[in-house]
C-alpha cells in the first residue's frame, strides 16, 4: 500500500447526500479525498459541471473523512497508522469540542463530527477497528493512549444516541444498529489500549436494547431487514457483522443467518444485487461495503453462498480495489454456522422466480417507511448479468426532485391509474403449485389489481388483471435499462431487450367495454413508446419507457417471456 501523504480534512463534515450535481442529479466525482483540502474550483460531474457549495463542501468533507477511516483501517493490518490515530484524535477533539454539530437539519438526530450521529459511527467503527488491531497486536506504544479521550467521547456518544431513538420510540431504526456498532467497537478498543478485558457484551450484544434485540425487532422471519431495501438491509447487516469480532457464529440468534440468506435469494446467478427501495443503483463505496459482508458472512456462515456477489461486486470497484475484506480473517471466535440454507423464493416482501435464464422479482410487501418506494406489483427482470427491467434504485436524497421521481410510481414497471400517485400499500401474495400471485387494493380508491407469474418450460408469463370501480386511465409500464425494440403485429405486440442477453417477449391485453356495453377504441391497449431517465446511478441516461394504455373500468395485460424464441402465440393463447 502507497504511503500516505496528504492529511485528513480540518474541518468538521456535513450530510453525504449532498454530494449531488444541482442540475443532472448524479454523484459528484470522488476527487482529492487524500489532501484533506476540497478541490480548487469545485468537484466535478461526469456531464462537465463544477459544483462549490457549503453543502457540497460538507458532503466532500464527510467522503474524505471516511475515505481516511479506511485507509487507516488498512494500515493498521500491517502495523502501521499509529500516528495518524494520535493526530486524528487530536483532531477530533479539537473539532468537536463546541459539541453537537450546530449546522444539521433539524429532522437530524446531531452529530459532533458530521451532521449526523448515524455518520458518526459509520466513521467511527473503523477507526476503532484500527486501533484495536494496533494494541490486539501489540503494535502500539504510549502513543494509543493518546486515542483514549476521542473513544470515550465516541462510546459516550453512542450509548446517547441510542437512548434517543429508544426515548422517540425507534428502537427498530437502521441507526441503532451502528450506534450499537459504535458502541461495542470503541468498547473494545478502549479496553484494549488500557489492557483491560472488554465486558460490553451485556449492554451492547446481548442487552435489553443491544444488536441482539435490535436483529430480532428490525427484522422478519423471512430475514429482511423491515424497509424491504437492498441497501438498508445491507447497510443493517453490515453493523451487525463488524460487532461480533470475536463472538462465536453459534451464539448469536439465526435471524441474522437469514439475513445473508436473505440477499443471496433476490441475488442472481451473476451477483446482480437488484437495488430494491432506497439505494444506489450503482456505486463503487457500496460495492466496497458488499465485498466486506460477503466476507464476514462467509466466516459467519457456510450453508449461504455469497460468492457471486462478491466477484460482481469487485468487478464494480475496478481499479478502486484495495483488498480490505481479505484482511478480515479470524473475524469470529467459533467457526462458521454449518448446515443448509437455502433461499426463500417467497418472502414477506419480494417472490423470486428463477425459469429459463430469466430471474424475476414481484414486489408485493410493506412499503417500507420513509425509504419505501411506489412499486407494488413491479415486476424486475434480470438475466445472470443483464438489468433489462431492473429497480431503478435512489439518487443521493440532496437532491429533492430527483428522489421524488425514483420513489413515484412512474420510474417503476407496475400499474399506475390516471397518473396519481397511489397510497402506500401491502399486498397480499399466494402461491398455487410453481405460480405466485399477487394483489393489492386501497393503493388507488376503488381499484383493485392482481399480478400472477407462471414459470413454462424455459419461459415466464405474466398476467395482469385490473378491476376499477368506475371508468379509470390504466397504465402498464415497461421501465428498461438495456435497448428496447417494440413491434406493434396484429395479434399483440412483440419486444426485444438487449444486453448481454437478450430477452424475447410477446404481449397481448384487453379492456373494457363502455357502460352500453359497446366496445371502445380507446378499450384496447396501446403500447406507447417515449424517452425517459434510465436508472439512479445517471439520470440523464435516456432509456425507451413504453406506456401500455386503456381506458376503461377492467384491463387486462398478458405477457410470456423467454431468453430464445418460442411459439409465444401459442403460449400466450393456452393462458
Amino acid at each position: 500500500m502507497a504511503p500516505l501523504t496528504g492529511h485528513p480534512p480540518a474541518e468538521r463534515g456535513g450530510w453525504w447526500h449532498e454530494y449531488v450535481c444541482p442540475a443532472h442529479g448524479v454523484e459528484l466525482e470522488h476527487i482529492g479525498f487524500e489532501t484533506g483540502e476540497f478541490p480548487a474550483g469545485g468537484v466535478p460531474c461526469v456531464h462537465g459541471c463544477r459544483v462549490d457549495s457549503p453543502a457540497v463542501r460538507g458532503a466532500w468533507t464527510v467522503l474524505a473523512h471516511h475515505w481516511w477511516a479506511r485507509r487507516i483501517r488498512l494500515l493498521s493490518y500491517e502495523g502501521g497508522g499509529g500516528e495518524l490515530l494520535t493526530a486524528y484524535a487530536r483532531l477530533y477533539l479539537e473539532l468537536t469540542k463546541t459539541g453537537e454539530h450546530e449546522q444539521a437539519q433539524g429532522w437530524m438526530q446531531r452529530g459532533r463530527l458530521f451532521h449526523q450521529a448515524l455518520t458518526d459511527a459509520v466513521w467511527g467503527v473503523p477507526v476503532a477497528h484500527a486501533i484495536l488491531n494496533l494494541a490486539a497486536a501489540e503494535a502500539a506504544s504510549a502513543e494509543l493512549v493518546e486515542t483514549l479521550p476521542m473513544l470515550d467521547d465516541m462510546f459516550a456518544g453512542a450509548r446517547r444516541a441510542r437512548d434517543a431513538m429508544v426515548a422517540q420510540g425507534k428502537f427498530s431504526s437502521n441507526y441503532t444498529a451502528w450506534f450499537n456498532a459504535l458502541g461495542t467497537t470503541a468498547g473494545q478498543a478502549a479496553a484494549a489500549v488500557r489492557g483491560e478485558a472488554w465486558d460490553g457484551a451485556g449492554e451492547w450484544l446481548t442487552g435489553e436494547f443491544g444488536q441482539f434485540a435490535h436483529l430480532e425487532i428490525a427484522t422478519g422471519e423471512d430475514g429482511w431487514e423491515w424497509e424491504a431495501s437492498t441497501y438498508y438491509h445491507g447497510f443493517v447487516l453490515r453493523a451487525y457483522l463488524l460487532s461480533l469480532r470475536g463472538i462465536d457464529p453459534a451464539s448469536v440468534p439465526d435471524r441474522l443467518e437469514a439475513m445473508i440468506a436473505a440477499l443471496a435469494g433476490i441475488a442472481t446467478d451473476g451477483g446482480i444485487l437488484p437495488a430494491l427501495h432506497d439505494g444506489p443503483y450503482l456505486r463503487v463505496p457500496l460495492a466496497l461495503e458488499w465485498l466486506e459482508i460477503a466476507a464476514l458472512a462467509r466466516q459467519f456462515t457456510s450453508a449461504v453462498d455469497l460468492s457471486s456477489v462478491a466477484q460482481r461486486a469487485q468487478a464494480e470497484v475496478g481499479p478502486e480495489y484495495d483488498g480490505l475484506e481479505r484482511k478480515l480473517i479470524g473475524w469470529f471466535a467459533g467457526p462458521p454456522r454449518a448446515g443448509a440454507r437455502s433461499p426463500r423464493p417467497i418472502t414477506g416482501s419480494y417472490a423470486v422466480v428463477r425459469v429459463g435464464g430469466i430471474h424475476a422479482i414481484l414486489d408485493h410487501g410493506p412499503h417500507g417507511g420513509s425509504h419505501g418506494h411506489h412499486d407494488k406489483l413491479a415486476l424486475y427482470l434480470y438475466g445472470a448479468t443483464t438489468p433489462w427491467q431492473p429497480d431503478p434504485g435512489q439518487v443521493p436524497y440532496g437532491h429533492a426532485e430527483w428522489r421524488r421521481h425514483y420513489q413515484s410510481v412512474a420510474a417503476h414497471p407496475t400499474i399506475r391509474i390516471d397518473g396519481l400517485e397511489p397510497a402506500e400499500a401491502t399486498g397480499v401474495l399466494t402461491q398455487n403449485g410453481t405460480s405466485v400471485t399477487a394483489e393489492v387494493e386501497g393503493w388507488y380508491e376503488g381499484v383493485r389489481a392482481t399480478r400472477q407469474l407462471i414459470p413454462g418450460d424455459g419461459y415466464l408469463v405474466d398476467i395482469i388483471r385490473v378491476t376499477a370501480d368506475r371508468e379509470r386511465e390504466i397504465v402498464l409500464q415497461f421501465r428498461p435499462d438495456v435497448e428496447l425494440t417494440v413491434e406493434v403485429e396484429p395479434d399483440g405486440v412483440r419486444t426485444t431487450w438487449g444486453g448481454a442477453e437478450t430477452l424475447y417477449a410477446f404481449h397481448v391485453g384487453h379492456g373494457s367495454a363502455d357502460t352500453a356495453g359497446e366496445e371502445r377504441s380507446d378499450s384496447v391497449p396501446v403500447p406507447v413508446t417515449r424517452p425517459g431517465p434510465g436508472p439512479a446511478d445517471d439520470p440523464q441516461r435516456v432509456r425507451t419507457w413504453v406506456d401500455w394504455t386503456v381506458v376503461g373500468t377492467s384491463a387486462t395485460f398478458r405477457s410470456v417471456y423467454a431468453t430464445a424464441p418460442i411459439d409465444f402465440e401459442k403460449v400466450i393463447g393456452d393462458v
